[in-house]
């Protein structure tokens, strides 16, 4: 979910973040030939609304994938943009670096926006499935997102932690979908963001 292009630093160029930048690359061209409808047997929450899924969410869990690896306090904010798109900045801590990272794309829907099936691109014309696959209906507090397939999950929250009931009624549930619940990471979300 971090966007890894270059960064200029006192007017060097960050190496590290090229290579990541062409790791991401390939990560997300191999995306691009994926379906972007929902994994077989898993369908998108409907009805949804974009309106009340905008804003600030919290990464509370994820499956391991290159574009994350090492990231704490990870969150991401979606903004709905004039032409219908919604703009999503994501960002996290690399404690390995000290610093913050971020990448900003872009998310359209697949079909009818009632449906919480959306393709998102953070590297030029490469998109990726994000498919809001459980989700609190009345109040919008929590999320479970995946992607192309069975091995891209994100268990979101508006708060830092979920209540241990909801906890495990999305796990049984991400089970119950063919998803290896036990190689989730639990992501720490102890730092102040501001």
């Amino acid at each position: 979910m971090i966007n890894l292009t270059p960064t200029v630093h006192n007017t060097h160029i960050n190496w590290r973040s090229i290579l990541l930048g062409a790791v991401l690359l390939a990560t997300l061209s191999g995306l691009s030939a994926c379906s972007t409808t929902p994994p077989d047997g898993m369908a998108a929450v409907t009805p949804f609304d974009i309106q009340r899924y905008i804003g600030k969410w919290y990464e509370i869990a994820r499956l391991d994938h290159a574009f994350e690896r090492g990231l704490s306090d990870v969150s991401a904010t979606y903004r709905q943009q004039d032409d219908g798109s919604v703009q999503v900045l994501n960002r996290g801590f690399d404690s390995k670096r000290g610093e913050w990272r971020q990448a900003v794309g872009r998310a359209l829907f697949t079909g009818d926006p009632t449906r919480a099936s959306l393709k998102v691109s953070f590297f030029g014309p490469f998109y990726g499935g994000y498919h809001v696959v459980a989700l609190d209906q009345q109040h919008y507090r929590w999320a479970m997102v995946v992607g192309p397939d069975r091995d891209y999950l994100w268990i979101l929250a508006r708060d830092k932690q979920l209540p241990t009931g909801v906890r495990e009624e999305l796990l049984r549930q991400a089970g119950e979908q063919g998803i290896d619940v036990q190689k989730l990471i639990w992501v720490g979300q102890s730092r102040d963001d501001g």
